[in-house]
């Protein structure tokens, strides 16, 4: 594609790379026909095509963000489904976190929209706040059908059955290893994640301890900034990148460190570019390691050769976006589940996203209803005993709309393996 910034422009980093971006796409459309919602819509400006020219004609002519613009951009999961479509390598990640940064920076959205956007990056990212808000929500929720917003109902549903206690495996210490220690890594316990449900650190930390891991939980560490960050809101997102840097490098630079483990997919996708997020800050340098320390937890699994074994179950395993379009983690977590025992079926169009995508369930409920519809449909078509992703928003969304119990790969990795058993599965099994 043919761009026309000028010299001045592209002394700014961000567009700069953005231009890169453009320059590589040669409008060939494959990626229409794997992008969520033009599947659901039919319109070219709601696939990443369509927004490729929008964002083009508005980076291009340094113009503030108009109202279609900013609609056909808000319609994006960023998913990154044309990521791994696009035959020309187009990186469609840094060009929408840029335009979300430049809409945010220039175009006034209605007094509703920024009240609900403001809610959301004041509380998600914080596990105490986050939890009195679910509580709100679960007292509001019998008053649901007097709400004419549909974000606000969707709000509303977000709040799970029961709230989990709060788990004091997510304050900072330090997990020995059983055994010989084989590694030395930090877990990044996340944010809406300890809020919405503890078990999943709880049996991350009793599979890698008891697979030889030492695992720290840093001080200081906590939301990876994504949340913010996908709301074009750069300076928050920059501070919790910070923040999580300096924790991580601390460690880093103390006892060691091995590796980043993160177990929520949409926080390793971030995490993992905080080289890109921060190239322009005084901890550049700091990020670049932190991004190449960063692994999902299925890629450290992979490594300790976890036993093998037999489980009478049938596994439907979801890849999360953020793990096989954001990260290329397709085998790993299925790997894992089939060596320890278990059945793995996978539902049609798995590349498709469930919906959720961060705060995108709540911001545009009707089109992730949409979604979730289809995922869960292909899901229960596998007739499985539960169902597995590697992301909390995944596990929230299918579990809102599916009977089948939803899990986190860990849980099943450790209840397989010798530690407790997830009290979502409704099995009789001991």
């Amino acid at each position: 594609m043919q761009t026309n910034f000028t010299p001045e422009q592209l002394t700014d980093s961000a567009t700069a790379r953005s231009n890169e971006i453009l320059r590589a796409c040669v409008h060939c459309g494959f990626c229409t026909a794997t992008c969520p919602t033009y599947a659901v819509l039919g319109d070219e400006l709601d696939s990443p095509r369509g927004r490729i020219y929008l964002i083009k004609g508005m980076l291009e002519n340094d113009r503030p963000a108009d109202e279609k613009t900013v609609k056909h951009i808000d319609r994006c999961l960023s998913c990154l489904s044309c990521m791994t479509t696009c035959p020309s390598g187009v990186h469609y990640m840094h060009l929408i976190d840029h335009a979300r940064v430049h809409i945010e920076k220039t175009y006034k959205r209605p007094l509703m929209d920024r009240l609900l956007r403001w809610t959301l990056a004041k509380i998600l990212p914080y596990p105490g706040r986050f939890r009195l808000a679910l509580l709100g929500a679960k007292i509001g929720r019998p008053f649901r059908h007097m709400i004419p917003d549909p974000r606000l109902r969707a709000m509303l549903d977000m709040a799970p059955k029961t709230i989990p206690p709060v788990s004091r495996n997510d304050d900072p210490q330090v997990f020995s290893a059983v055994g010989p220690r084989k590694m030395r890594v930090a877990l990044m316990t996340g944010c809406a994640q300890k809020a919405l449900d503890t078990n999943i650190n709880d049996a991350t930390i009793s599979l890698l301890t008891r697979h030889g891991c030492e695992v720290v939980v840093a001080n200081g560490a906590g939301c990876c900034g994504a949340l913010t960050h996908h709301m074009g809101r750069e300076s928050e997102a920059h501070a919790s990148a910070a923040r999580n840097i300096r924790a991580w490098m601390a460690e880093k630079n103390g006892e060691g460190l091995d590796a980043i483990v993160i177990n929520t997919s949409g926080c390793g996708t971030t995490v993992k570019d905080y080289g890109h997020m921060m190239r322009d800050t005084e901890l550049a340098n700091d990020s670049l390691t932190v991004s190449h320390l960063a692994k999902d937890v299925t890629e450290i699994l992979i490594k300790l050769d976890l036993p093998t074994g037999k489980q009478d179950m049938i596994v439907a395993y979801h890849a999360a976006c953020s793990l096989q379009h954001g990260q290329q983690i397709k085998s790993d977590p299925k790997t894992l589940l089939k060596r320890v025992g278990f059945t793995v079926v996978e539902p049609k169009n798995s590349h498709l996203c469930c919906g959720s995508a961060g705060t995108y369930n709540l911001l545009q409920p009707e089109i992730s209803q949409k979604l979730k519809k289809m995922k869960v449909d292909s899901l229960e078509v596998k007739t499985p005993d539960v169902v597995a992703a590697g992301n909390i928003g995944c596990i929230m969304q299918i579990g809102s709309g599916t009977q089948l119990p939803v899990v986190h790969t860990v849980e099943l990795l450790d209840w397989a393996t010798g530690g407790k058993k997830s009290p979502k599965l409704s099995t009789n099994r001991t």
